[in-house]
């Protein structure tokens, strides 16, 4: 299995003092004082703007993020999350309520629409069995976005910050073709 590799730089554009990695990092402060643009070599990667993991998440992919507020995030990348690369088949069972209660549908495809395909009007739990999957807060694959590796799930709300408050309305495979 080959690792991605991203270059972190204090300042946006690719400037100032940078630090690159292959792995996980859940303080990027221990590297730089501050990081603002990023630069993905190779691999999947998610980003986040607060240590450990956690707040807003953003996926970054193969290329060049010369400005942390273009992608969407309120401060500076703080903690990244290295996406293994998987194959082989997908599998998720989502939950209309917390601790796998309510409705449940197994998906082993990305949903555009979780309304329109399964009649459901949020999911507060899942269990993934085989892939990493990124749901989103709206419908086509579009607003913040939470990642996902195979566990499960319980209960959304305790993920931390604002995540566990939202609904999510669509969801994604991660890919080989990152």
């Amino acid at each position: 299995m080959t690792m991605g590799k991203i270059t972190f730089y204090e300042d946006r554009n690719f400037q100032g003092r940078s630090y690159e990695t292959s792995s996980d990092c859940p303080e990027l402060t221990s590297y730089l004082s501050r990081c603002n643009s990023c630069r993905v070599e190779s691999g999947c990667f998610m980003v986040y703007d607060r240590s450990n993991f956690q707040g807003n998440q953003y996926f970054v992919r193969r290329g060049e993020y010369g400005d942390h507020q273009r992608m969407g995030m309120s401060d500076c990348i703080r903690s990244c999350r290295n996406i293994p690369m998987h194959s082989g088949q997908f599998r998720m069972r989502i939950y209309e309520r917390e601790n796998f209660g309510g409705q449940m549908h197994e998906m082993m495809d990305d949903c555009e629409n979780m309304m329109d395909r399964y009649r459901m009007s949020d999911c507060q739990s899942c269990n993934v069995m085989d892939g990493h999957w990124l749901m989103y807060e709206q419908p086509n694959y579009k607003g913040r976005q939470m990642y996902l590796r195979p566990a499960e799930y319980r209960n959304f709300s305790n993920m931390g910050g604002s995540m566990g408050n939202m609904k999510w309305q669509s969801m994604r495979r991660i890919m080989d073709s990152c």
